[in-house]
């Protein structure tokens, strides 16, 4: 007998479809993945079970959980559901977490508001969740605060909190994202543990093919607000029936073509010399304790066209590099050398237009209320000439055609734009200074494997047409792989490992590189793995 079933759902948020006539099926202790490109429905699809569409949305069909029609409820019998009976985890637990609460009082919150009791025993209650999720009290205790642990950490607490009540569904809305590969790991393995030990039913959603392969018993594929392709996971990525499902596993593992590779005898455009960054440790009684090293002794060079991928665990300093890399820090040691002169936060202004960065989520580093000229025409101020306004608008249509976007899309807002467009804005923003490199910060992890994979072919592009270098950092192994020319290791602020990508990937000779690589979700090993 299905725990769930959905059956001709359909959602408008005024005139618009979102959900057009969707039907599925969920079993107890079932894994469902649900899959699809971005604006398909899939977080829809996930919000609808939960009565949280949009306000103004309008709701139409049957969502059966346990017999009873979750879409007849009202807001205070479904209150009763949520956190209950069906547990939710979010993608960003920062966001999904309170953080002037502590973890302990955030778990036993859930406990407090279904069940009553004193705050004692929800405490108690929360700390054997937490303890089910990997998060012991005696190493992580109940009053730490969310941005006390690390980024693994907190999704952890977000599922303790959706499973501390033990529920019947576990809604995972693209859980590991944001991750690095070995975190992801073990994301998943504590979710496929916790479905197994409580059998409970769960619904992945997630934009990542191989993620899915690996975890879900059944797949269903979404396009515009319909299921298009049903069925067992094997046979379904086996079978490839539908040309949408097709697409997406193509596109999951497309590999970016390059004309060329740079000349390694041309002098670095960045170059870091036995780069150290130390923070302050926590001062205890008044007394300052040992400094914490970020980066240890990093050298590294790039030159003209080539892309270096810089990979490793969160905490390991990929960030601390990158920001003292762009000169947004001072190293305690060593030196960082942009177009052969040293670079550091007294520089010269003008020096500053030879590096550029696109950052992991545009959305967040746009101003919303600046049109998509103003946003791109931005990094200007660092040339010594200033453009006229004519001349502005023409270096800003000059760079949004580079990327692909049409002259009038610089009337806009970010808002108009998809993810990956205004991802694509960030790059013309980049680019419009003509930069000698430009640092990509987990610039494709949150997009969907289509939108990814235009997103790495504009990339390659730009570089083969351009001579553009890039530093590539990122969790995502499989994208290094098929991007990258050369490949940095990280691990505990040092460059553990480095090398020419082919051949760190078919041979690592660091135990930690061959760990990244064993961790990394692909397809095909997730396929062969189920049989």
């Amino acid at each position: 007998m299905a725990l769930l079933e959905i059956e001709n759902l359909r959602v408008t948020i005024g005139a618009t479809p979102i959900l057009n006539g969707l039907s599925l099926s969920l079993e107890p202790g079932q894994v469902l993945g649900v899959v699809g490109e971005s604006g398909s429905g899939k977080s829809m699809t996930a919000l609808s079970i939960l009565g949280l569409s949009p306000q103004g949305a309008q709701t139409t069909g049957a969502i059966r959980f346990d017999d009873q029609d979750l879409t007849r409820l009202s807001e205070t019998e479904l209150c009763g559901v949520r956190g209950a009976r069906i547990g939710m985890v979010f993608q960003e637990p920062m966001t999904a977490l309170n953080p002037v609460m502590t973890i302990g009082d955030q778990v036993a919150e859930v406990v407090r508001l279904h069940q009553g009791g004193s705050r004692a025993k929800a405490l108690e209650i929360a700390r054997q969740a937490l303890e089910r999720v990997g998060l012991p009290a005696e190493r992580f205790p109940l009053g730490r605060y969310p941005h006390e642990l690390s980024g693994g950490q907190r999704q952890r607490v977000a599922i303790a909190i959706a499973i501390v009540l033990s529920p019947r569904l576990i809604i995972a809305d693209e859980p590991t994202t944001a991750l690095d590969v070995t975190t992801q790991a073990q994301i998943l393995e504590l979710l496929r543990r916790l479905v197994r030990e409580d059998g409970a039913a769960l619904i992945l959603v997630s934009h990542d093919l191989a993620v899915v392969a690996g975890l879900a018993d059944h797949v269903a594929v979404m396009k515009d607000g319909r299921i298009v392709e049903t069925g067992e996971t094997s046979a379904l990525f086996s079978e490839l029936k539908h040309p949408y499902t097709r697409a997406l596993a193509a596109d999951a593992t497309r590999v970016p073509v390059r004309r060329g590779h740079p000349a390694s005898s041309a002098q670095p455009v960045l170059e870091a010399e036995n780069v150290v960054r130390d923070y302050p440790g926590p001062r205890r009684f008044l007394r300052a304790t040992i400094p914490f090293r970020a980066v240890s002794e990093v050298s590294l060079a790039i030159r003209p066209g080539e892309i270096v991928g810089l990979v490793g665990e969160s905490g390991c300093g990929k960030s601390t590099l990158l920001r003292t890399l762009l000169a947004l820090e001072t190293p305690q040691g060593g030196q960082v050398r942009l177009s052969g002169q040293p670079f550091s936060p007294a520089s010269p202004r003008a020096l500053r237009r030879h590096i550029q960065v696109v950052f992991q989520d545009p959305h967040g580093s746009f101003d919303p209320r600046w049109t998509v000229e103003r946003l791109v025409a931005e990094p200007l101020h660092l040339l010594n000439d200033r453009p006229s306004p004519a001349d502005r608008r023409r270096k800003v249509e000059a760079a949004l055609a580079k990327v692909g976007l049409p002259a009038q899309a610089a009337d806009r807002h970010p808002h108009q734009f998809s993810g990956g467009q205004r991802q694509r804005i960030a790059i013309a923003r980049a680019l419009i200074v003509e930069p000698s490199v430009i640092a990509l910060d987990e610039a494709v992890s949150a997009l969907d494997v289509t939108v990814r994979a235009e997103v790495l072919d504009l990339l390659a592009g730009l570089s083969d047409e351009l001579g553009l270098a890039y530093l590539f950092v990122s969790h995502d192994m499989g994208v290094v792989r098929g991007l990258t020319d050369r490949v940095l290791v990280m691990k505990a602020g040092r460059i553990i490992e480095e090398g020419p990508t082919a051949e760190v990937f078919a041979n690592p000779q660091h135990p930690y590189t061959a760990q990244l690589i064993a961790a990394t979700p692909d397809l095909d090993r997730a396929l062969a793995a189920r049989g």
